[in-house]
């Protein structure tokens, strides 16, 4: 399988409410750090996660982290 593209070298700070949101995992989407679709075609899938209570999180964008969706600060070693 291929890597995915690195959208970013640095998270994105995003105020989230409860729900489900859908994590890019290809790297191609133009919504970043969430999927838009552009992953059809490819063998990336979204990652599905919940959020339970209004949080701040700083989501990877890298697509390189080891606790996706949120950074580990893998970004700085690309």
């Amino acid at each position: 399988m291929e890597e995915p593209k690195i959208a970013a070298k640095f998270p994105k700070m995003v105020t989230l409410e409860p729900g489900t949101y859908y994590w890019c995992a290809c790297g191609r989407s133009n919504n970043q750090p969430f999927c838009d679709g552009s992953h059809q075609g490819t063998g990336f899938t979204p990652l599905a996660f919940e959020i339970e209570e209004k949080k701040d999180a700083w989501l990877c964008q890298c697509k390189r982290s080891k606790n996706k969706p949120f950074c580990d600060g893998t970004h700085k070693e690309l």
